[in-house]
């Protein structure tokens, strides 16, 4: 999960040939929207402003888009430098365009357009870099080399090395304990005990670069995107986790006893917090995995393997992406262009090292759609290229937008536009496409081992998906200081998710960098966020198809009118308010937990039921 790569991005690369001619153009261009200032400015003057200021970024944008490209798909020391070099281009304009568009905040008469793209420009920043001479550079330096640290990162099973995506991929299905134990152990020690020191140097110069912009850190700024004050957004997230957390826990407390019974006490107690290297998963951020654990009894058994069904029918990576494509085109969206089949990453490259993560990009601001995988035929990576197309297809809805509205109503959107789409894999969907017999259908009485498997990804996120940005609020506010750096981590995990490490752990530990948006520098709120507005979104797909069954069993696949409306808010990118374009599709300006909770109902009565008696809780 990773949002767009945008014109705004800052850890980039690019061909040696390249660097001189995009350093003269800056160069050459840097005074002119400095030129437009004056002592009294005009709306006249921050129009002027806005224009040059867009065509200036949409000029870099598409060399940056290529330099992060191949940093991010062939890392060496090389790429990394020519990172850190181009990067500190990028962030020194998206700087000065910042503190520049600063300036007009309080012009009267400024058109609708005008001011909001001057609060895109001003507040669109991951990073912000004040003008100190010299801290852009270190800025990049510090972000290059923490991304390429992950993607070059290890842990090890039995004593061997292993790497990042390999042993993603054994925390999924390896159910020994002790082995379970090394993985978790090394990884997190491996690979973000050494990025500390860097970060906290990172923290400090991107809050200075914040406070310039005028804004009270760099927290206060990612939350000041989202269409309302910073704090009304904080107390937003809070609301909808109280909307949601009921249902957590009691997830949590039946998954606990479920491991309790594999593993007995000595491995998972009966009662507290659960063991995290246990949950299938190397952060305890989703479930999914360890599903045949928690089956239940005659309904847990649903039938089929997806994994299985992909495996048997001959899948490989880019037969996966094809029926990714295939479900959009269903839906009346035109086909990938034939650069993305040309030009994607689908697969780990076996002579390099490379960002597996995986990520969704649009090159060009027009039609040079690309994915970047190290696709497994798996059903993870199944739902994976789904949600990854979504932001493929939402990318070329919005490129006739100009450039700065060229993103999603709010990075929540984009990231659930994709896992809308995956709702509807469901087993119907599967016979449809092919992949599972009519007779292989579960019937109704397997529902419960449907909604299950699907909460243990979608509600076990959901306080994973929130904590990791209370983390870095508080980071950045500095009401967590580097010396308690791991310490409020885990009490984060603690309090939100219920879970602990599996050993004992301390400050010379930094466990938030084994975790690729924390080096990566990817807000997190989005994905907490699209875990809420998928079921929005889907939901008003369903009602929309006419959908009459029950909301879990229902798929829009081949449904021309949804793809129609769904695309009509596709098309209004960043243009709008986000409650403008969460009406337009869903007919209501709130986000709610209404809507996951209606999907989950008939799980949570069944959780309810099976928890009685037990110490629920940790």
């Amino acid at each position: 999960m990773k949002a767009t790569v945008s014109a705004f991005a800052v850890a980039v690369a690019l061909l040696a040939a390249g660097t001189t001619a995009i350093a003269q153009d800056q160069g050459d261009q840097q005074s002119k929207p400095a030129s437009i200032a004056q002592a009294a400015p005009t709306a006249a003057d921050a129009e002027a402003f806005v224009k040059q200021a867009e065509k200036e970024l949409f000029d870099f944008s598409i060399l940056n888009s290529r330099a992060q490209w191949v940093n991010s798909t062939y890392i060496t020391d090389d790429t990394d430098a020519l990172a850190a070099h181009f990067g500190t281009i990028g962030t020194e304009m998206s700087v000065r365009f910042a503190n520049e568009a600063a300036k007009y905040q309080k012009v009267p008469g400024l058109s609708y357009d005008t001011k909001r793209k001057l609060d895109i420009l001003r507040s669109g920043l991951v990073l912000p870099a004040p003008t100190t001479p010299g801290a852009a550079a270190e800025l990049n330096k510090i972000a290059t080399s923490l991304q390429s640290q992950y993607g070059k990162g290890k842990g090890t099973l039995n004593g061997k090395p292993i790497s990042g995506t390999d042993i993603e991929a054994a925390m999924g299905t390896n159910r020994n304990p002790t082995e379970l134990k090394e993985m978790w152990t090394s990884w997190h020690t491996n690979v973000g005990a050494p990025m500390r020191e860097e970060y906290a140097r990172m923290v400090e110069i991107a809050n200075a670069g914040a406070v310039e912009l005028g804004f009270k850190d760099t927290g206060a700024m990612w939350r000041s995107v989202y269409d309302m004050p910073p704090d009304e957004f904080a107390a937003l997230t809070d609301e909808l986790w109280g909307q949601v957390k009921p249902l957590y826990d009691e997830l949590h407390c039946y998954t606990r006893g479920k491991l309790n019974e594999k593993y007995g006490d000595e491995v998972q107690p009966a009662t507290g917090p659960i063991r995290a290297d246990l949950l299938g998963n190397m952060w305890a951020q989703e479930w999914g995995n360890i599903y045949p654990i928690v089956a239940p009894e005659g309904a847990g058994d649903i039938g089929y393997n997806l994994t299985d069904l992909l495996k048997t029918k001959g899948y490989t990576p880019e037969k996966i992406v094809k029926t990714g494509e295939g479900f959009f085109s269903s839906l009346g969206f035109a086909p990938l262009p034939a650069s993305f089949w040309q030009n994607s990453m689908i697969v780990k490259p076996q002579d390099r090292e490379v960002v597996c993560h995986a990520s969704a990009w649009n090159v060009d601001n027009v039609d040079d759609l690309r994915i970047k995988m190290c696709t497994k035929v798996n059903a993870d990576d199944f739902v994976t290229v789904h949600h990854e197309l979504g932001h493929n297809y939402y990318q070329r809805a919005y490129n006739q937008q100009p450039l700065l509205y060229q993103n999603g109503a709010n990075d929540g959107f984009h990231e659930a536009i994709g896992d809308t789409v995956a709702l509807s894999i469901t087993p119907q969907y599967l016979v449809q496409i092919g992949l599972l017999q009519e007779s292989q259908v579960p019937s109704a009485e397997k529902d419960i081992g449907l909604l299950l498997r699907q909460a243990m990804d979608k509600v076990a996120f959901l306080p994973f998906g929130l904590l990791i940005d209370k983390w870095r609020w508080n980071v950045f506010n500095g009401s967590v200081q580097p010396s308690g750096y791991n310490m409020a981590w885990n009490d984060l995990r603690l309090e939100y998710q219920g879970i602990v490490p599996p050993v004992p752990r301390t400050e010379e530990h930094f466990d938030p960098g084994a975790k690729f948006h924390i080096p990566g520098n990817t807000p997190y709120t989005r994905y907490f966020l699209a875990r809420i507005l998928q079921f929005q979104f889907y939901k008003a797909a369903c009602e929309q198809a006419g959908w009459k069954g029950p909301l879990h069993r229902c798929s829009f696949y081949n449904n021309k009118e949804v793809g129609q409306r769904l695309n009509a808010m596709l098309e209004m990118g960043a243009s709008k308010p986000w409650p403008d374009a969460l009406e337009a599709f869903t007919g209501t300006r709130e986000m709610s937990g209404e809507a996951l909770l209606e999907y989950f109902a008939p799980l949570s009565a069944w959780l309810k039921q099976q928890n009685q008696g037990k110490q629920c809780g940790w």
